[in-house]
């Protein structure tokens, strides 16, 4: 399989997880903060609303990054709002673990939905990455 095509099933599949990430958190935003593994209990008491806005962000940036699957040769900058989104987020976390606002525990616990893919995104939008991964490949 070529790097390429390894590439746009990434896509997919991370594009479909924001959306259904957005979906729970837009179908049953108590249930989402509640279960999901990610101690969210400790940012304080579900606000729907905001769990809700949240979603909206989720399920544009999933949409983004099917789009960007599906035009692989225009998707540099759609890619780079999907993986700002993500990065700004790990940040956040980031702060408000270091100024005390999140228990040190979430250094862990927002390791795989957090940490990861913001940092994962961001060393794929390095340009020369990025160039490896959506040009073809020449036989």
């Amino acid at each position: 399989m070529s790097l390429q095509r390894s590439f746009i099933i990434f896509l997919y599949v991370a594009g479909i997880a924001m959306i259904s990430n957005a979906s729970w958190m837009a179908l049953s935003a108590h249930h989402w903060f509640m279960t999901i593994p990610a101690q969210l209990t400790d940012t304080g008491q579900a606000n729907l609303h905001f769990i809700h806005d949240v979603a909206a962000a989720y399920l544009t940036f999933g949409l983004g990054l099917i789009w960007c699957a599906k035009n692989i040769n225009k998707a540099y900058p759609i890619y780079l709002s999907a993986t700002f989104f993500m990065v700004a987020h790990g940040i956040s976390h980031v702060l408000e673990i270091l100024f005390g606002q999140l228990p040190h525990s979430h250094w862990l616990i927002d390791l795989p939905l957090v940490f990861v893919p913001g940092f994962f995104m961001a060393c794929i939008a390095h340009p020369s990455v990025w160039k490896k991964l959506t040009l073809p490949e020449s036989s």
